[in-house]
């Protein structure tokens, strides 16, 4: 449990053989511009978005640090702690998206997003940097997620602890730990749901993890599947270069779920086993999403068994906006993202 160094933070995962044996071998799945996995088992991923340190301008007085909390796994979170003189602030445990198969909490998209995010709303922010598939294939990420839990579990009994220090007191000392939210976007939307489930499905599991409180879940355009189309997946006209279409969602399920099984799995499709949770959910859903109508089903769902779901549908945006579009819609739609998540926070 020790923080990392700039040259560490930018450790991404590829495949372990080398690249003249990719030579001549065919590519089974290919996601354009983001991965490519060969025949021999050789994965590329292009360097699309720049990774970066945890560098942040002054001006929004927050501060970044990378923290590796697994060893043997290589996991590691990158955190962003705003310089409040608020006696503790809530943290959010975030998860990046990408299909489950890119990405990571070093891409430039992602560290302006969330540093931005901790500074609006007050609140500490965790971004987990879970492994990825397909040489990690679902449960992988939500065991990554479960584990980065169980590690905040520690920080907080080392912090109630008088006669233990810690090296992480720069954040632990403002973290209140009754106050916790999971969230996540698009693939980090799913891990963030599925991690809450394995809390609350078991009730030993849930008092495991005390003194920590879950007190609410925020999925921003969770990335759920299955096998028969939705309309706005059928019908929704997707630009060239968008984050999501129907044929890239198709392979990153292909390559995230586990030999054999279906996008009617129910880590793709929730629908198909639908389970209450013991907290509060937040679903951020964008108007031109491919995703649009299974988030509002997935909405529908929750409320039909009982549970305390709200949603926002953001107009003339599409999926990733907050991340990955620059346009003048998009950064009205931010801001409105950012008051939303700041008052659901605020109200529990």
């Amino acid at each position: 449990m020790t923080t990392l160094t700039s040259n560490l933070t930018l450790i991404t995962q590829h495949g372990t053989k080398n690249h003249q044996q990719n030579h001549g071998s065919s590519i089974v799945e290919e996601i354009k511009g983001l991965i490519k996995v060969h025949k021999n088992g050789y994965i590329e991923r292009p360097n699309i978005v720049p990774c970066v340190t945890p560098d942040l301008s002054p001006n929004l007085n927050v501060i970044s640090r990378d923290i590796i909390i697994d060893n043997v796994t290589n996991i590691w979170a990158r955190f962003y702690v705003p310089n409040s003189q608020q006696k503790k602030l809530p943290l959010l445990v975030y998860f990046h998206g990408g299909g489950f198969c890119v990405g990571s909490a070093a891409w430039s998209c992602y560290h302006e997003f969330l540093a931005m995010l901790s500074s609006k709303l007050g609140c500490i922010i965790m971004s987990v940097n879970y492994r990825l598939a397909p040489e990690n294939p679902l449960p992988a990420p939500y065991d990554d997620g479960f584990n980065a839990l169980t590690w905040l579990k520690k920080q907080s009994l080392y912090q109630n602890d008088a006669s233990t220090s810690s090296e992480f007191e720069w954040w632990t000392k403002k973290c209140n730990f009754s106050s916790i939210f999971l969230g996540g976007d698009s693939a980090g939307g799913n891990i963030a749901y599925n991690v809450a489930k394995r809390v609350d499905s078991n009730s030993s599991e849930d008092a495991f993890l005390r003194p920590l409180n879950l007190k609410g879940l925020i999925l921003i355009q969770p990335f759920f599947g299955g096998k028969e189309r939705t309309l706005s997946e059928k019908c929704m006209v997707q630009l060239s270069g968008s984050a999501l279409n129907l044929a890239a969602s198709d392979a990153y399920w292909r390559l995230a779920l586990p030999y054999g099984e279906d996008r009617d799995h129910p880590w793709c499709n929730p629908l198909v086993k639908l389970e209450g949770l013991k907290m509060n959910v937040l679903v951020c859903v964008s108007e031109m999403d491919i995703l649009k109508d299974r988030n509002l089903e997935f909405c529908d769902g929750l409320r039909r068994i009982g549970e305390r779901v709200e949603y926002e549908v953001f107009e003339g945006v599409g999926h990733a906006f907050q991340i990955l579009s620059k346009s003048e819609v998009s950064k009205i739609r931010v801001v409105q993202m950012m008051d939303s998540l700041r008052s659901f926070m605020l109200g529990l």
